[in-house]
């Protein structure tokens, strides 16, 4: 799945882009400007520009400069689609994303006076303007060294690929097209490629409190798969519920878990017992740090490399046990999921 942020000068084109990719190439649209006219609503605001830029100040002065691409972003992940998050204009907004996998940043401007013009013919609610409030509204966003405010000409800067949108919109789509040919049909990385195998057997999970996913690989030939699901014949959580029991971390934290599921790579274990197929120095494919009774049964099933998507906030203990037992545990993303998932 990728993901697209899409940042630039007021009234580029950046909905032009949007639009050519749902509507030509299908992919979910997240816009942080929708975000916040939402919010500025909520609160009783005139939707305008100023009230825009308060808003979502003091939303990621609240939270964190990433905040609201990181609620747009977990939406996106939700859908399961090719996505695109409109309008992209703090620097944390465009580190947070960097992390994520299979992202690129689009950038597109043009003169000044033609997006002006385009800005009057669209008409939304924070385009009434006059020309000198266009631009000293688009001055003040342009340049702010405070990572909650906007800075779009560090965003414009950190793009993957620069669109000119000075002329048709036809001219602007092949540029687009052109673009996509390059990182839509990027032959994956081994890695990658068993990776996605792993996100796909996770749509076969059946609690949605961690519909995780897993595949164990040697030779770069799939053995088996697994995904998070009751016991065989027994009910699922997405039919009667979860069971939660609470848990005491080492560091104090009460943390709760849904006991009723086997975990994706417990069930990946089980499926290779039954079929007979040996373990020893394989690759274990999964979402994110394996539990502590994961981490305990790989290493006795004789799996010498463990990748992971992302790491999980209660993960310490395996990856402790991981390296005392020589199994290579690696991450394609360093940051840390917080919820208890399983």
């Amino acid at each position: 799945m990728i993901t697209i942020g899409i940042t630039g000068t007021l009234g580029a084109g950046k909905g032009t882009i949007v639009d050519y990719l749902q509507k030509e190439k299908g992919f979910s649209h997240y816009s942080v400007r929708a975000f916040l006219i939402d919010e500025i609503k909520a609160r009783g605001m005139e939707v305008n520009r100023d009230s825009m830029t308060l808003v979502g100040n003091d939303l990621r002065a609240q939270h964190s400069p990433s905040w609201i691409i990181e609620q747009l972003y977990e939406q996106a992940q939700a859908s399961g689609k090719n996505c695109i998050i409109e309008s992209i204009r703090t620097p944390g907004e465009v580190d947070a994303l960097r992390s994520k996998p299979n992202f690129y940043l689009f950038a597109v401007d043009a003169d000044a006076r033609v997006r002006y013009e385009r800005a009057v013919l669209r008409g939304s609610e924070t385009d009434h303007i006059d020309y000198d409030t266009f631009l000293a509204n688009e001055q003040r966003e342009m340049d702010n060294p405070d990572p909650n405010k906007q800075n779009l000409k560090y965003c414009i800067q950190q793009a993957d690929y620069c669109f000119d949108n000075n002329g048709t919109i036809d001219d602007l789509n092949q540029q687009v097209e052109q673009v996509l040919g390059k990182i839509m049909y990027r032959r994956p990385s081994w890695d990658e490629y068993f990776m996605e195998l792993a996100n796909t057997a996770s749509k076969r999970a059946t609690c949605d409190r961690g519909r995780s996913g897993c595949v164990i690989v040697k030779d770069r030939q799939l053995l088996v798969t697994g995904y998070v699901g009751s016991p065989s014949g027994l009910p699922h959580c997405d039919e009667v519920g979860h069971l939660f029991r609470k848990t005491i971390e080492a560091d104090g934290r009460i943390t709760t878990h849904c006991v009723r599921t086997v975990h994706a790579e417990q069930n990946a274990i089980c499926q290779a017992a039954r079929r007979g197929i040996a373990l020893d120095g394989a690759t274990l494919y999964c979402r994110m740090t394996p539990c502590r009774t994961c981490a305990m049964l790989i290493i006795n099933c004789g799996i010498k490399r463990v990748v992971c998507e992302r790491k999980y906030h209660t993960g310490a203990e395996s990856e402790e046990l991981f390296r005392q037992a020589g199994v290579q545990l690696e991450f394609f993303h360093d940051e840390i999921q917080q919820y208890d998932n399983q």
